[in-house]
């Protein structure tokens, strides 16, 4: 919570001196008489985080409220870890980061993001992941999701439907049945509350943070929560957090037929190598053919056979020219009577994440249809507008059933906090779009996009042209004086 001033009276009271000292005087926990100030007097007990790992990986647990409209109440813990700064001399303070998701455990985040900072900025910062409440090992939950329910994308189809309503009518059901007390306080904003209670454990004024895909979201409500405990914030593939999180699902559709636009044209100018078509209109025509004959007769590869809609799921792929041509060459000979084609990488979505998931999608807003038939006509009309992947971000999902409303209302992120953002041209999650979109959003930031940049993460993929601004910003507090585009 944000300090209150003292009223002004004819009569000075100890209570008002000390309120209004308060309020000069920078404090790195709560003030007298709020609720929460139990929770910042919480010692901690700072442990190594794995048997076999890094001596200087630490790990600790912070207790916080499950309801913080209930402070006294339910418990829930939150884990957190930490690399120390490389120079107590020019140390600052901390650097918190989030992994995204939401429902990425962000525990292993200051190991696996050490070697991508500055030295520059790994002396002045402490490095302190953790995982978000409900995830990894911030008492956890899950729902018992099969497989096929924990899956986010389904093409829509007139024969399928209904199961697909049913599917996410399941999931629903599952998660309230099995974590019903815990699921609608695993929002956003609560994230952010207990973000704020880590600060003060810590004994930090303030705290500096970075956020990667979801994490920008996270952390940009971070800013409109607490702005004055808020310090140095890089943002790393951005999500516009104007956006619905429905939104956000069709809002990969557009990005997705700009990338497959951009493809075509990459491989018709390089036709001699991969026999795809001599222009834009021959190589969009080789794929979509590819895809009809996968409807017909699914395509042989190493994990397995992949029917028309399996190739369309993969469209992420396309920001990554040079990658995915030999892979749609090699789906184009297997369904040719050629060898199987390489499988396509498959991610596991656990059980958790996926419980974590729906709880922050479905409890940040309440936005979402209840209608299913509202989802059938978003995923034809979508189709017909962006054929490449239209209805898969339009279709039904567990938040139609989800059986609590949000708590809260939506946060409007408007401020003028200061935040660097960085963007690859070519993402398909966090599209150049909505990474624009947080860019009206935090009037004080600054943007930086990659151009020709591909794939998910800027700082979080390695060295990059944007590295430079990061290291500066981090350092110094300076801000590039206008957004910038580098690379090339």
């Amino acid at each position: 919570m944000v300090l209150r001033g003292a009223r002004t009276t004819s009569v000075l009271t100890v209570g008002a001196v000390t309120a209004a000292l308060a309020a000069l005087t920078p404090v790195t926990a709560f003030a007298a008489g709020d609720p929460l100030q139990r929770y910042a007097k919480q010692q901690l007990r700072w442990e190594r985080c794995e048997s076999g790992g890094p001596a200087g990986f630490e790990c600790a647990k912070v207790t916080v409220p499950l309801d913080y409209a209930a402070p006294a109440g339910r418990t829930i813990e939150t884990a957190i870890s930490r690399v120390k700064a490389g120079s107590a001399k020019e140390r600052r303070g901390v650097l918190l980061m989030n992994p995204g998701g939401p429902g990425n455990p962000g525990l292993t985040m200051p190991v696996e993001m050490e070697p991508l900072l500055s030295a520059e900025v790994r002396d002045r910062f402490d490095l302190i992941g953790f995982d978000p409440r409900g995830a990894g090992q911030s008492s956890p939950v899950g729902c018992d999701l099969t497989a096929d329910e924990r899956s986010f994308q389904h093409p829509y189809k007139e024969s399928t439907f209904g199961k697909d309503v049913e599917r996410a009518r399941s999931v629903a059901d599952k998660c309230w049945a099995k974590a019903g007390d815990v699921l609608p306080h695993i929002t956003t904003r609560n994230t952010a509350r207990d973000m704020d209670v880590v600060r003060a454990v810590l004994g930090e004024r303030r705290i500096s943070y970075y956020g990667y895909s979801y994490g920008t979201y996270l952390g940009a409500v971070y800013t409109q929560m607490f702005p004055q405990r808020t310090d140095r914030v890089v943002l790393d593939s951005a999500l516009d957090p104007s956006l619905a999180r429905r939104d956000s699902f069709r809002g990969w559709a557009p990005a997705a037929e700009l990338a497959f636009t951009r493809w075509t044209e990459w491989a018709a100018a390089r036709n001699d190598a991969y026999g795809l078509g001599a222009t834009a209109a021959e190589v969009r025509r080789t794929y979509w053919e590819l895809v009809t004959h996968a409807d017909r007769t699914p395509v042989p590869t190493g994990g397995g056979a992949l029917d028309g809609d399996a190739i369309r799921s993969g469209y992420g792929a396309f920001v990554h020219v040079e990658a995915v041509t030999p892979w749609i060459v090699a789906l184009k000979a297997a369904a040719e009577g050629g060898p199987a084609a390489p499988g396509a990488p498959a991610g596991e979505v656990s059980d958790n994440m996926t419980a974590v998931t729906w709880a922050v999608f479905c409890g940040d807003t309440g936005s979402w249809p209840r209608d299913p038939e509202q989802y059938r006509q978003d995923a034809i009309r979508d189709r017909a507008r962006y054929p490449l992947a239209g209805d898969l971000g339009a279709t039904v999902q567990p938040c139609a059933f989800w059986k609590s409303a949000a708590r809260e209302p939506a946060t409007v992120v408007n401020n003028d906090v200061k935040a660097l953002i960085v963007q690859n041209q070519w993402d398909p999650q966090a599209t150049l779009a909505m990474a624009q979109g947080m860019r009206r959003a935090l009037h004080g930031a600054r943007m930086v996009t990659v151009a020709g940049g591909e794939g998910h993460g800027v700082v979080a993929a390695g060295p990059s042209c944007a590295d430079g601004s990061v290291t500066r910003y981090l350092t110094t507090g300076r801000l590039p004086a206008k957004d910038l585009t580098c690379g090339g």
